[in-house]
């Protein structure tokens, strides 16, 4: 009973800012208007700052490990290819087959990810997912982009790559991410003035970002293919932290860094997902109803992942 208690307490208390964002929107509260304005505050100010400064003040060499980001990596890498082959024997709709793909292995990482590793492990589980989160976020842009577009190669009128690539350059988590890293691989210091202001601008970051998941929740996005939008999210939730597991384990990768590497990998399908599938002619009412059922299906996945991580003293 204490170690299911203990779990509730991790994973619970950040559904709950999630149901809150939900009831605020019910209430009337909150609008469309503020849950847009607060995505951008969040996306663009909020959480670069906290990656920044979590990242920059940490000792990057105790935090840094190698082989958690190249097995995370191969992970993201083995279930990019095999969902998107099972979309081909399965001749899924072009528009299908991308939003399918890339919601089987691309994450919620910066809002739900980031939140229940903090609760899990702390602050210092929360630097290394941010450098965790610096090295994976350019390779799941890279191949949610791959998968989106290739259904659609003919297409004349499709956005092309160096589009998309610029803007995995120019996003403001990595880049953000990168520069802590730099900072903290150099042992720069920060001056007291700048690092308390930016303990204070980085306290609201998690909450805003999980009011806002909640803000946008709608049991409306639950419709169309609910078979394979089941399915993709059983892939993101239930398969990819197992498959991250093992080959973690088989590199040598143990303790926290290893409980890490399994809930970044169970994070539910991203948010930027359906964004993603209207920009490039995807299934969008497909991404939409998966961002949703996933988000709902991880609390009862985390729940388990925690019970075993825990049970293994991890």
């Amino acid at each position: 009973m204490p170690l299911f208690l203990d779990i509730i307490n991790i994973v619970l208390p950040v559904f709950s800012v999630i149901a809150l964002g939900w009831l605020l929107r019910r209430w009337g509260l909150i609008d469309a208007a503020f849950l847009k304005q607060t995505n951008k505050l969040v996306y663009y100010v909020c959480l670069p700052l906290l990656l920044f400064y979590k990242i920059g003040t940490a000792d990057f060499f105790a935090n840094f490990n190698g082989r958690l980001i190249i097995g995370s990596i191969a992970a993201v890498a083995i279930t990019f290819v095999a969902s998107y082959y099972y979309t081909v024997l399965r001749a899924y709709p072009d528009k299908a087959r991308g939003v399918f793909s890339q919601a089987s292995f691309r994450g919620n990482i910066a809002y739900i990810g980031l939140a229940i590793t903090l609760n899990a492990y702390g602050e210092t589980g929360l630097t290394k997912a941010g450098i965790l989160m610096g090295f994976l976020v350019p390779f799941l842009n890279l191949f949610a982009i791959l998968a989106l577009l290739w259904p659609h190669r003919g297409d004349g009128e499709q956005r092309g790559a160096t589009f998309w690539l610029r803007q995995i350059a120019l996003n403001p988590l990595i880049l953000a991410s990168f520069l802590g890293i730099l900072w903290s691989f150099l042992d720069l210091p920060i001056p007291l003035v700048f690092e308390r202001s930016l303990n204070i601008a980085t306290g609201m970051t998690l909450p805003l970002a999980l009011l806002a998941i909640g803000g946008g929740f709608s049991l409306e996005r639950l419709r169309g293919d609910l078979f394979k939008a089941a399915l993709a999210s059983a892939i993101k939730t239930i398969w990819m932290p197992i498959l991250a597991a093992i080959l973690l384990i088989s590199m040598g990768v143990t303790g926290m860094d290893l409980g890490i590497g399994v809930l970044i990998a169970g994070t539910p399908a991203a948010t930027a997902n359906y964004i993603m599938a209207e920009q490039l002619k995807g299934d969008a009412e497909l991404a939409g109803t998966i961002v949703m059922l996933s988000t709902l299906l991880s609390a009862a996945t985390y729940t388990v992942a925690l019970l075993i991580l825990r049970s293994q003293r991890l």
